[in-house]
C-alpha cells in the first residue's frame, strides 16, 4: 500500500478531498408493497442513525412481481438484492438448495426462542434460521357489524360457506355501493390460489393424493370452485379478477364490502380510523368451513432472508435483526400505536396487555394461526407440507397456471368443468416431467 505522508495529506485536504472513517455499505432490499412493509421503510431512520455506515436502497414491488423477480435473481445468482422478502413457501426450499445464508449472527438479545414455534419451524432447516419472520398471518373473516345488524344476521359459531353465501345475498346492495363480499380474484399462487386452496381444503379436497397425482378432477374441487365463482361472481364487486389483497383492503376501508375473507394482518388496517372509514363497525371471526374446518384458513409469514450471493451478509444480518426484533415492535407502537405493530411472529406480543387492549382482533388472529397446521391441513392424507400451497419447487409454476385458469372461471370465459379439466391436465404434465410418477 502506498503511504501518504503528513505533507501530502495536508495538500489533499487543502484541495477539497475528504476521507470517511468507514466506507458505507449499501443494502438493496426487495420487498412487497404491503402496509407493514411500507411502514418499515418509513421507520428505518432509527436503524441508519444507529448504523451510519449502512445505507438502504428499497425495491418495492407488487406481490406477484416480487415473487418472480426474487426467484429469478436467486436461482440465476443475479446478485441484485442483499435482502429478500420471502415467504414460508420459499424459505425451506431455497435453504435446502443452498441459496440462503443462515441467520446465525442476529445478536445475543434477539431472543429467537420468542418466535412462534410454527412460524420459526417454517423458516428453518436443521434447526437453523434461514429467514426471519417480519409478520405472520392466517386468514379470517372481517365483516361490517352494522350491515349484519341491519340485515338481521348474527354469528353463532363458525360459519359455513353455504351460510356465508346466504349472508352475502342479504348484504349485497350495489345500487348503494355495497357488495356482499370481497375476495381475492387476482390470479397468482399467492393471490387467488391462497384463498381457493383453503376453500378446497374445507370441501375435503387436496392438491395431490398420496402418490402425487393432482386431484383437480375431483368432486370436492368442483364443489369448492363452484362456490367461489357463485359467491364472488354474483355478490362481489365488478372487476373482481383484478383484486388482490391491497385492492380489497381499499374497498373494505371505503365501506364497499359487507364481508372480506383474507389475511389476519389486514385487521390492524381495517380497524384503524386513520385508514378506514368503517373502523368502528368491524367485527372479526374465523374463516368459513364446509364439510370440514381442517385447512380452512392458511398459514403464512413474510420474512427477510439473505441470498448466499450477497457480499454484505454481516450488514444484512444487522438490518434483519433490527426489523424483526422485539425492539422494533416497541418502535412501531411508539409511533403508530400498539394495534399497528406487525403481528403473528412473537409469543411475547400476545402476552403483552398493552397490545391485547389495543388490538380487538388479537385473539382471533392467534386462534387462526394456532389452528393452521401445515402437516395436517386436509381431510384426506397428503404427501406435501403446506396449507394453501405444496412446499415443492414445482408448485410456484403450478399454482400460477391454475390460478389463471380459476380466474377465467370467475370472469365467465370458461366453465368450472373446463378450468378444472385444464388444471388437472397441466398439473399432470408438470408432475410427470418432474418425475414424481
Amino acid at each position: 500500500m502506498k503511504r501518504v505522508t503528513g505533507a501530502a495529506l495536508c495538500a489533499l485536504l487543502a484541495g477539497g478531498v475528504t476521507f470517511s472513517a468507514n466506507a458505507e455499505t449499501k443494502l438493496t432490499i426487495a420487498t412487497v408493497n404491503n402496509g407493514d412493509m411500507i411502514r418499515m421503510q418509513k421507520l428505518t431512520d432509527d436503524f441508519t442513525s444507529k448504523n451510519p455506515d449502512i445505507s438502504l436502497e428499497w425495491v418495492t414491488l407488487e406481490e406477484n412481481t416480487l415473487r418472480q423477480r426474487v426467484t429469478t435473481d436467486i436461482a440465476t445468482k443475479g446478485g441484485q438484492y442483499d435482502i429478500m422478502t420471502i415467504g414460508t413457501y420459499e424459505a425451506p426450499i431455497w435453504a435446502k438448495k443452498g441459496w440462503l445464508a443462515p441467520l446465525d449472527k442476529l445478536g445475543a438479545d434477539y431472543d429467537i426462542d420468542d418466535l412462534m414455534p410454527a412460524i420459526r419451524s417454517a423458516v428453518s432447516m436443521d434447526d437453523k434460521l434461514f429467514a426471519a419472520p417480519f409478520y405472520a398471518e392466517s386468514s379470517m373473516m372481517m365483516y361490517r357489524k352494522d350491515l349484519f345488524e341491519k340485515a338481521g344476521v348474527s354469528i353463532n359459531g363458525r360459519l359455513t360457506w353455504d351460510q356465508t353465501l346466504d349472508i352475502a345475498k342479504k348484504l349485497h346492495d350495489p345500487d348503494n355501493g355495497v357488495y356482499g363480499i370481497c375476495l381475492r380474484g387476482k390470479a397468482g399462487w399467492g393471490e387467488n390460489m391462497a384463498l381457493i386452496t383453503t376453500m378446497g381444503n374445507a370441501y375435503g379436497a387436496r392438491l395431490f393424493d398420496e402418490n402425487w397425482n393432482p386431484t383437480f378432477d375431483s368432486a370436492e374441487w368442483k364443489n369448492a370452485l363452484s362456490m367461489y365463482v357463485d359467491i364472488l361472481g354474483n355478490y362481489g364487486p365488478p372487476g373482481a379478477t383484478s383484486n388482490g389483497f391491497n385492492e380489497n383492503l381499499s374497498l373494505f376501508n371505503s365501506g364497499k364490502c359487507g364481508m372480506w375473507i383474507d389475511a389476519t394482518v389486514a385487521a390492524s388496517f381495517v380497524s384503524n380510523p386513520k385508514e378506514s372509514t368503517v373502523a368502528d363497525k368491524v367485527g372479526f371471526t374465523e374463516a368459513p368451513c364446509a364439510v370440514t374446518c381442517t385447512g380452512a384458513n392458511w398459514l403464512w409469514a413474510w420474512s427477510l432472508g439473505i441470498p448466499t450471493g450477497s457480499q454484505k451478509v454481516e450488514a444484512a444480518q444487522k438490518f434483519i435483526a433490527w426489523a424483526t426484533s422485539k425492539d422494533y415492535l416497541e418502535l412501531v407502537a411508539s409511533k403508530e400505536g400498539w394495534a399497528n405493530v406487525p403481528p403473528g411472529t412473537r409469543m411475547s406480543l400476545y402476552q403483552n396487555p398493552k397490545y391485547l387492549e389495543a388490538a380487538p382482533f388479537a385473539d382471533e388472529t392467534l386462534l387462526a394461526i394456532d389452528s393452521a397446521d401445515p402437516i395436517n391441513s386436509t381431510m384426506k392424507p397428503k404427501p406435501y407440507v403446506g396449507v394453501q400451497f405444496a412446499a415443492i419447487p414445482e408448485f410456484q409454476g403450478i399454482g400460477t397456471a391454475v390460478g389463471q385458469q380459476f380466474s377465467a372461471a370467475l370472469a365467465g370465459s370458461s366453465t368450472v368443468d373446463e378450468v378444472l379439466a385444464a388444471a388437472q391436465s397441466s398439473t399432470d404434465r408438470t408432475m410427470r416431467k418432474a418425475g414424481y410418477y
